[in-house]
């Protein structure tokens, strides 16, 4: 579980982050989500360490990040593994070089053991005849696949996913949201995704928080989503017609 308390973080005079508290559950999908400049990738940042938040505190299971001294924020980073947007493969290393670099980097494994656990995630995101590609000669989902092997790689506690779905069809969108939650289920991490997907929102919304201006403007389930009268949610979330009529025939029952 991660817990943010009332944390407020600004550039300059420009305040982003407001005073925002909130739960990221264990075990669950738990998105992120609102307009353009709503504080969801400072917010996002700010979990990963990258960001320093001027008040406030963000707890990985009791732990204080800010109170941690630089042995123990090392040994967190460990525990976290990281989707970012663009998948960021080394272009020169293989699939399986790829997702063996954090075990290379953070553990002592040797050679041996390192294959072993590369060849087990790669048959966990369907690719175990990918070993030997480059980035290059793969397709975009085949690529954010192995974006999420090297982030599981490492059995991390917290994973963290920024626009997992961005640049895919609508097809590989919801296969690669329903491999993240299947693996924040069949391991029990704490999973914390960034997007402006909707369909995400409604398949996987298991923790949903929506940002507006800074600010926690509301918090809740893909079941609640359809149910609240938050009309900065409903404008967002809504906006489409598709989701409208989705929404009005839930409410109709």
């Amino acid at each position: 579980m991660i817990e943010v308390k009332n944390i407020e973080k600004s550039f300059g005079e420009n305040k982003i982050l407001k005073g925002i508290s909130t739960v990221f559950e264990t075990g669950k999908t738990n998105l992120i989500i609102g307009q353009s400049g709503s504080g969801k990738t400072v917010l996002l940042k700010s979990l990963l360490g990258i960001h320093t938040p001027e008040s406030g505190t963000i707890e990985f299971d009791g732990r204080i990040y800010s109170e941690l001294g630089a042995d123990e924020k090392r040994d967190l980073r460990t525990e976290i593994g990281m989707v970012f947007q663009g998948s960021a493969l080394f272009d020169s290393m293989t699939v399986a070089e790829n997702v063996g670099f954090p075990l290379r980097m953070f553990t002592k494994d040797n050679k041996a053991k390192i294959k072993e656990r590369v060849d087990f995630v790669l048959e966990r995101v369907a690719l175990k005849d990918a070993h030997h590609k480059l980035p290059s000669e793969i397709s975009g989902g085949m690529q954010k696949r192995v974006a999420i092997a090297r982030a599981i790689v490492n059995r991390p506690k917290y994973l963290f996913c920024d626009e997992p779905n961005s640049g895919l069809d609508p097809n590989t969108s919801t296969l690669i949201d329903n491999l993240i939650k299947e693996i924040t289920e069949e391991y029990d991490i704490t999973t914390v995704i960034n997007t402006h997907d909707m369909n995400s929102v409604m398949e996987i919304g298991d923790n949903i928080l929506f940002l507006k201006d800074g600010l926690k403007a509301w918090q809740g389930t893909k079941e609640e989503i359809f149910k609240t009268d938050n009309e900065a949610v409903v404008a967002f979330v809504y906006s489409s017609n598709l989701f409208r009529k989705v929404r009005e025939a839930y409410l109709k029952g």
